[in-house]
């Protein structure tokens, strides 16, 4: 909320979305929220692709969308529940493709022109640092995405 609260005066930013964890997007949410935005900032519990239903995305068209941040893979006991939970009726290949490498192809594959995501598991913390050096580099200072990466990779 510190970041969002930060950056949300910028003239040329509007920000849509769900904050909180009150409830989860529905999928009729999620689809509105990708399908009509700029740029999609997800920053969550589990991956991002457990959240959003595999076929549906992939029908979608998401050409807009310039610029997708996936900060995710961060883990919790009740996340972990809620994942082992919805993961007992999906087969092996549609799990696999909620991995890093695979849910980047299938974004690129709907439109998306630039993914920025985790790798591997990380803690709010470090994805909360993350949020604040990539709002500041690409809003704050306009830096371009890949000057932004590399600053990140340091």
């Amino acid at each position: 909320k510190e970041i969002l609260e930060k950056y949300h005066d910028l003239p040329t930013l509007q920000w849509e979305g769900v904050i909180g964890n009150i409830c989860a997007p529905s999928q009729a949410e999620w689809e509105q929220l990708l399908t009509n935005c700029r740029a999609f900032l997800f920053y969550g519990m589990e991956r991002f692709m457990s959240h959003v239903l595999l076929n549906r995305l992939v029908a979608m068209n998401i050409s807009k969308c310039r610029l997708m941040i996936l900060l995710d893979l961060v883990r919790s006991e009740q996340s972990y529940q809620r994942i082992k939970t919805s993961g007992i009726h999906k087969s092996f290949q549609h799990t696999a493709m909620e991995r890093p490498t695979e849910t980047a192809l299938l974004l690129s594959l709907a439109g998306v022109r630039s993914v920025i995501a985790n790798q591997w598991y990380t803690t709010l913390r470090e994805n909360a640092n993350r949020l604040d050096a990539l709002s500041q580099n690409l809003l704050s200072i306009g830096r371009t995405t890949g000057q932004t990466i590399h600053i990140l990779q340091k």
